[in-house]
């Protein structure tokens, strides 16, 4: 017991009590922030390897960056990444950030969110997981979601192994020709109403794979989406905030 002890006034709690007032530390790359500086824009795009940035005005979509960081080495006068980790939403434009936008940012438009979302899956949520071809980055930040960090399953947010136990899909990957149809597989073995997120750059946008002729996003045009976590990979405070935000739960 005296060791127990000595552990804990060593090391501190190892969970994090309130996920929602969480902070990462600075080294993360999390909400960019855009300034009104101006700078050589072509030199600027042709530095991003996803074609995450557009000129005229400047703009930087979260649902295809990378976050390597390139651009704000060569520009950091213009661009800089916070460690605001709060950038999960549930609408695509809302990814795309601009000169003069805030240090933060909303993350759930509630008229997108479907009123079964918040009456069926606001005290308990079960979910089943789709590497769609991704390279296990993604994977295992959500693997960390229910360590004793993190604890997502408090929240009763939990990730299932069977998809007829599930409430919905979370998709990581950018959706390979040869994960397409057991996506739509999956998907369907799911009961009504269900939920459908995407978690990683891969995900959302197909990344640095995104002209890739190995991949099948047709999905993503048949079924509607719940929820972007964008991220290279997401992490776990960015998932799990997201969620609680969409299923309305604040705590």
């Amino acid at each position: 017991m005296l060791s127990d002890l000595k552990i804990l006034f060593e090391h501190g709690k190892q969970f994090i009590p309130d996920i929602t007032k969480a902070e990462v530390p600075t080294p993360f790359k999390g909400l960019p922030i855009i300034s009104d500086t101006t700078i050589d824009e072509d030199e600027l795009v042709e530095l991003c390897p996803t074609g995450a940035i557009t000129k005229k005005p400047v703009s930087l979509d979260m649902g295809k960056c990378v976050f390597c960081g390139e651009c704000s080495f060569a520009f950091p006068e213009k661009i800089k990444f916070s460690n605001y980790h709060k950038i999960a939403t549930n609408n695509r434009n809302w990814l795309i950030r601009k000169a003069g936008d805030e240090p933060e940012m909303e993350s759930i438009d509630s008229t997108l969110v479907r009123n079964e979302i918040k009456n069926i899956f606001g005290r308990s949520l079960k979910l089943r997981q789709i590497s769609a071809g991704g390279d296990n980055s993604s994977e295992q930040e959500l693997n960390a979601c229910g360590n004793v960090n993190f604890d997502m399953g408090r929240f009763g947010i939990e990730f299932v192994a069977s998809p007829r136990h599930a409430d919905g899909i979370v998709i990581t990957g950018p959706i390979s020709n040869n994960m397409a149809e057991a996506l739509e597989f999956c998907y369907h073995a799911v009961p009504n109403p269900k939920i459908v997120v995407l978690a990683g750059t891969d995900a959302i946008s197909g990344g640095i794979f995104a002209d890739s002729p190995a991949l099948n996003r047709s999905f993503l045009d048949k079924y509607p989406i719940d929820l972007y976590v964008p991220g290279n990979p997401p992490h776990p405070l960015t998932f799990i905030n997201g969620i609680l935000k969409l299923i309305g739960q604040k705590k």
